[in-house]
């Protein structure tokens, strides 16, 4: 294929997955589902632009290098929307589930392959240590899943739940990838030279330095770009991203867990201060909606369809067990300590174990490792993927409103005429509201609107023009202004007083 046609294709599937998240998201699919469709659909049972042998070790290696790098921006991105001030209430629980959890969620779901294989489906040939590499591989709440869903559709949970959830979600990812690799280890050789306690030490030792590593270089990357004085401020983005990049790379030769480093990388960056910091948050947030995109397509092109009916029944067994069995058995175990959470927060905590790309990118390992069953091992995790999507992706925010959640929050029009925002310290809101008769009933002028004291009109447009507005402008139907309030709490006194309705959600 030359380059033009390969350029043509991708981005004339860039485009499909756009506009099908689009549309996905206004029925309640999740898009990143939607991604893998498009991706199976051009693939090699499909129309077959992309033809993609999976049996050959350089295609899965190239879907594997994809693989990593989007899961770094992905890690990266979420680290850095992750606040200290958010986090610090729940970073008991974040840190258990993303540790303990997953540990139990593999230890439960393995043991549960392996009996299901043996006494219900005898064709599925899997031993107990490729039962628990199987489960090690899903064992994680997908980030690229969650941070998509709850960010998409802006759900606001009660009890500091949301935050709770992204920190597991964006940190356990390494637990689940030093299981997988772990496990290989052993089964590569059944007789390790070393015994448990110094894979266990190993294990420790290795996320201890991606956690070292990623607060130490994190805060190194903040100093560069608060000193360095770059005349193009478009590259402030990219040497964050190289940042990024030498953050990953270093942990790894330190023989480190570099995900986690990733992570906490982000997490430090995100929370300090630094030149055109809007600008770079904007840009990862585009990265790993595009990363989103390239990695979930480029898995749906390495799967063939035709061999998931063979997997079926014991994926459907497997994910239903995760789904209602092991995720809340691990959940509730690793929650006894914490008294004052509620059987309801407790609940919707087990119901976000989303399976994602993270599992199905690590399922590749088995693959490049040459384990023997490892083709069943990866379609058994791509099923049980769709079927999470399915199941607890499309539920999600019907669940938490069950539960009684969800907080009620005010919903406002996005700002599309003044592209203006304000730093995250910075607690001011804007607001655009367009000026109707109702408004202007007790005069024209500026003055004459009911406008709080705490609230501001800074911007007028009209038509095609923008001014600012003095007390004695007069004002016309359809001109749209640019609010500036204290806080939340001054913009709802805003709209009350403007008498424009209040959405509720």
């Amino acid at each position: 294929m030359h380059v033009e046609h390969f350029l043509l294709i991708g981005s004339v599937l860039l485009f499909m997955s756009i506009i099908a998240g689009k549309t996905g998201y206004r029925f309640g699919v999740p898009v990143l589902l939607l991604f893998l469709g498009v991706g199976m659909l051009a693939g090699n049972d499909g129309l077959g632009f992309i033809v993609v042998d999976n049996s050959n070790i350089t295609h899965t290696n190239v879907a594997q290098v994809i693989g990593i790098v989007a899961l770094c921006i992905i890690l990266f991105s979420g680290g850095m929307d992750t606040k200290y001030g958010e986090v610090k209430p729940v970073i008991g629980q974040g840190i258990i589930l993303a540790t303990l959890g997953v540990l139990l969620t593999a230890l439960f779901t393995g043991t549960f392959i392996y009996y299901a294989a043996f006494f219900f489906f005898p064709a599925v040939e899997l031993t107990f240590l490729e039962s628990l590499l199987l489960a090690s591989v899903m064992s994680s709440t997908d980030s690229a899943s969650v941070f998509a869903i709850l960010r998409t559709n802006g759900i606001a949970l009660r009890h500091r739940l949301r935050p709770m959830l992204e920190l597991e979600s964006g940190s356990n990812d390494p637990m689940a990838y030093m299981l997988t690799i772990t496990l290989i280890s052993i089964i590569q050789s059944p007789t390790p030279t070393h015994g448990w306690g110094m894979i266990a030490l190993t294990f420790l030792g290795q996320m201890a330095i991606g956690a070292a590593a990623g607060w130490l270089l994190g805060r190194l990357a903040v100093r560069l770009i608060n000193r360095i004085n770059i005349h193009n401020d478009a590259l402030y983005p990219v040497l964050l991203l190289a940042a990024m990049f030498f953050i990953f790379s270093v942990t790894h030769t330190l023989q480190g867990n570099s995900y986690l480093a990733v992570y906490i990388g982000g997490m430090v960056i995100g929370n300090k201060r630094f030149v055109h910091k809007r600008t770079v948050t904007k840009f990862f947030d585009g990265m790993a909606w595009l990363f989103q995109i390239v990695m979930f397509l480029t898995l749906g092109l390495l799967v063939n369809p035709n061999e998931l009916p063979e997997v079926a029944g014991i994926s459907i067994a497997v994910g239903l067990c995760m789904i209602f069995l092991a995720r809340p058995a691990a959940t509730f175990l690793c929650l006894i300590p914490f008294k004052k959470m509620s059987i309801k927060d407790r609940i919707f905590i087990s119901w976000v174990g989303l399976r994602g790309a993270v599992p199905i990118v690590f399922a590749l390992y088995p693959l490049i490792a040459g384990i023997e069953h490892a083709r069943i091992i990866f379609n058994i995790v791509f099923f049980c993927t769709i079927l999470s999507l399915l199941i607890q992706g499309t539920t999600l925010s019907q669940v938490a409103k069950w539960l009684d959640l969800v907080k009620t929050k005010l919903l406002r029009k996005r700002a599309s005429e003044f592209d203006i925002e304000f730093a995250d310290d910075i607690k001011s809101s804007t607001l655009e509201v367009t000026v109707t008769e109702e408004m202007l009933k007790n005069g024209h002028r500026l003055m004459d609107l009911s406008i709080p004291d705490k609230t501001l009109v800074v911007m007028t447009k009209r038509n095609d023009n923008y001014f600012i507005p003095k007390g004695h402008t007069e004002l016309k139907p359809g001109d749209i202004l640019l609010l500036i309030s204290d806080d939340e709490r001054a913009i709802h006194e805003t709209y009350k007083t403007l008498g424009i309705p209040v959405e509720q959600s």
